[in-house]
């Protein structure tokens, strides 16, 4: 009998067109994306990670990446995809600066999806609330193969510079490319360094802050889910 995998939930989160869906193809498959299509609701796809690799710790453990689309047009179901999340994965284009600075809000509309806490009439982020949460988080820059390079250094040091304020790790890169997460490289290293933490926050510390809603569900980690607005609609009538 197959041992069941333990699974984590992270969130990919992120303006629409900021390039989630390939992040997500290329985090899963290890190939870039061919042509992708506009998320209406939420695509679900798995990557197993091999937690505290080449130690004796070592454990396989299966992370739910929930790829939401990022239309404000669908902005009221987002949080139907928000509970039970373990981490968060931020994305921006690096060549639209108002993705990045809308980061703030995806983060806020996390942190306050229970409350409706909104400041102006938008949700903002809170570092008092992201502090009680301790929700671990990584910011991921894409389209770097579109930055001039004059303007390279000014974007990416942007790009640090939000994931400062988010107490967060940060990796740039272009989804087309699958030597940018390469083995070995500084953004797989990244990259796992987060997966292990979200796993730790889950299923080895005895605080549970670290996941946002109460309800666990278990689902086998053998296929890709598609979700939208309708569905949820439908299930609630």
């Amino acid at each position: 009998m197959a041992v069941p995998v333990e699974k984590v939930k992270v969130l990919v989160l992120g303006d629409s067109g900021v390039g989630k869906s390939a992040l997500v193809h290329l985090l899963c498959q290890g190939e870039a994306m061919g042509n992708s299509a506009w998320t209406i609701g939420c695509n679900v796809d798995v990557k197993l990670h091999d937690y505290r690799e080449g130690t004796p710790h070592e454990k396989t453990y299966c992370v739910e990446l929930w790829d939401v689309g990022g239309s404000i047009n669908h902005s009221l179901s987002h949080s139907v995809f928000f509970n039970s999340a373990h981490g968060l994965i931020l994305v921006h284009d690096l060549t639209n600066r108002k993705s990045q600075k809308n980061l703030r809000r995806w983060l806020g509309e996390v942190l306050n999806k229970d409350t409706g806490k909104k400041n102006n009439g938008e949700f903002d982020y809170d570092e008092e609330v992201f502090s009680e949460n301790q929700l671990p988080v990584l910011v991921i820059g894409t389209k770097m193969d579109r930055i001039p390079d004059s303007n390279l250094e000014e974007v990416l040091s942007r790009s640090s510079s939000v994931a400062g304020q988010c107490r967060a790790d940060f990796i740039n890169l272009d989804c087309m490319q699958s030597k940018h997460l390469a083995a070995g490289t500084t953004n797989a290293v990244k990259l796992s360094r987060f997966f292990d933490k979200v796993i730790e926050k889950r299923y080895y510390t005895p605080d549970t802050r670290g996941r946002l809603g109460s309800q666990e569900r278990r689902r086998p980690p053998s296929m890709t889910r598609t979700f939208s607005p309708t569905f949820f609609q439908e299930k609630q009538d």
